[in-house]
């Protein structure tokens, strides 16, 4: 689900541009949608993308063109958490990461820590005992407090077992961060490791989902 939509005066902008030849409107379109897009610190909703083109102007189309424009470029323009946002080529990472340091994800964020934030995305709602039960180590209050820090998790619904635990999700921060548009392009865990951000040999665990699981634990 997007963003809501934040209101616009439509007094102050002329959307349908009726005065203009259809290709100079898809243009002015296109540069209006563009300029939003990398404008916003965070992805932009759909919603709000339609307030500043005309009623019949189709969003998906106008991104497809924008897209193609910037095929040569070193950003491009992504669907994530239900919106869009520019982001650099994963290709130019190694020079981002030499020039400005940190890592791939640009987080904070240990290989452990990696591991458990991978454990609650692919398995929420999840507890904190369910998480150490399947890592079949400890999983500590600081760990958990510092993904929250980092607003990539947050609690859940209270699991059903006695004493009523929290359980932990992942946010829209973690969606973002990640390049991710639902939690349904989640990448292999394989993928994970081959990136550098996973290793979860060491621990001995296996993150993958049954089919029963996809189904019930990930939302379109």
């Amino acid at each position: 689900m997007g963003r809501p939509a934040r209101e616009i005066n439509a007094g102050l902008l002329d959307t349908e541009l009726a005065a203009l030849p259809p290709e100079l409107r898809w243009r002015e379109w296109m540069t209006r949608v563009e300029a939003v897009i990398f404008a916003a610190s965070e992805p932009v909703s759909r919603e709000l993308l339609s307030q500043i083109v005309g009623r019949e102007c189709s969003i998906d189309l106008l991104i497809e063109d924008i897209a193609s424009e910037l095929t040569a470029r070193p950003y491009e323009i992504v669907a994530v958490a239900g919106g869009w946002q520019f982001r650099t080529r994963p290709r130019q990472a190694d020079v981002l990461k030499a020039a400005f340091g940190g890592t791939v994800a640009g987080a904070d964020i240990t290989e452990g820590e990696m591991l458990v934030l991978a454990s609650i995305a692919y398995h929420q709602p999840v507890t904190r005992a369910a998480l150490s039960d399947m890592l079949g180590r400890e999983v500590s209050r600081d760990i958990v407090g510092h993904l929250r820090r980092l607003d990539m998790i947050a609690s859940g619904p209270r699991s059903p077992q006695p004493g009523a635990p929290y359980t932990y999700v992942t946010t829209k921060k973690f969606l973002e961060q990640f390049g991710l548009d639902t939690l349904r392009e989640l990448p292999d865990l394989e993928a994970l490791e081959d990136a550098g951000l996973l290793n979860r040999g060491a621990a001995g665990v296996d993150l993958a989902l049954t089919d029963d699981e996809e189904s019930s634990n990930l939302p379109d």
